[in-house]
């Protein structure tokens, strides 16, 4: 029993780290007041362009340099559409969920054709620490991960102290509260954002590559499986604080570990369900945690000088 839990716990911490990925960078984004529903798309393009890259070029590296690249091209479209002409920021990033769905598959279907069989490249190996791993219960579940689930844990200090101990990181929460005072004080409120936009893509991008270079090794049309949304909820969830949305991404983690693990099990439990619970746990925690949730004031909410 305790080797099961062990490992569901550390199959958790696994499958929260592309959602954790794409909610950091979202949380970047939406801090400066861009709400970007395009997550999804740009974590395909993302899990596409570093399976073509390592692929291509045999470098891991390279692959994920390439999945950082691509989102991050999606994110400038994406500022350019909410922050440059000032369009609906929910229908902007549904268009760009949908231009990366569309995108990654003809990619892939150009690149490869119809294949009976899925091309793959070696997945990123687990990391031994030494001495740490072999620590009873805590080493398989925190010192036995690849190289990225160690990045993922460095962000999320990482990004706390960008958003609030640096004078950028000031400047992106005065956008995202009050543009106009932000505007008032000298800060370009659309330089802001555009960097805030393209960094939360280059998360996303991160996010995807995880599921393709180290979940998977392959890549496939629905390899993001919803977690793109995942994230925007992890957001919410964790009221726009890198060390709460952690949280927000490991209770959904957590939940699809243990449905695999039940079906593992051979439990009674309807598979059907189990593959649902995933998805429902997040939005009921969202029912109750949405009233006690406070957005950044100015979110999805664009900005022109002159305007009151």
């Amino acid at each position: 029993m305790i080797d099961f839990i062990i490992g569901i716990v550390a199959s958790g911490i696994r499958m929260s780290t592309p959602s954790l990925f794409a909610a950091l960078g979202e949380n970047i984004a939406e801090r400066s007041g861009v709400l970007n529903l395009g997550v999804e798309g740009m974590m395909l393009i993302g899990a596409f362009a570093g399976f073509i890259g390592t692929f291509v070029t045999g470098n891991v590296i390279i692959g994920i340099l390439f999945a950082v690249s691509g989102p991050m091209v999606m994110a400038a479209l994406m500022a350019f559409l909410s922050v440059s002409l000032r369009t609906n920021q929910l229908v902007a990033g549904l268009a760009i969920w949908l231009l990366g769905v569309g995108l990654a598959a003809l990619l892939y279907r150009l690149t490869f054709g119809v294949v009976t069989v899925a091309p793959t490249v070696p997945t990123i190996p687990p990391l031994d620490i030494p001495f740490l791993s072999s620590i009873p219960v805590l080493g398989p579940i925190i010192f036995h991960h690849d190289a990225m689930i160690y990045l993922a844990f460095l962000l999320i200090p990482l990004t706390h102290i960008f958003l609030f101990k640096t004078n950028i990181g000031l400047k992106i929460r005065t956008v995202g509260e009050n543009p106009k005072q932000a505007d008032t004080l000298g800060v370009n409120v659309n330089r802001i954002r555009y960097m805030s936009v393209i960094i939360g893509g280059a998360f996303a991008g991160l996010g995807g590559s995880y599921i393709a270079l180290v979940t998977t090794g392959s890549f496939s049309e629905d390899i993001a499986a919803g977690q793109g949304w995942i994230a925007l909820a992890a957001v919410i969830f964790g009221r726009w604080r890198p060390f709460w949305i952690v949280l927000g991404a490991f209770v959904y983690g957590m939940v699809n570990a243990t449905a695999l693990g039940l079906q593992t099990k051979g439990t009674t439990i309807p598979f059907q369900f189990l593959l649902m619970l995933p998805y429902l746990l997040p939005i009921a925690i969202l029912a109750v945690m949405y009233k006690k949730s406070v957005a950044p004031a100015a979110l999805a909410t664009p900005y022109k000088r002159g305007e009151r």
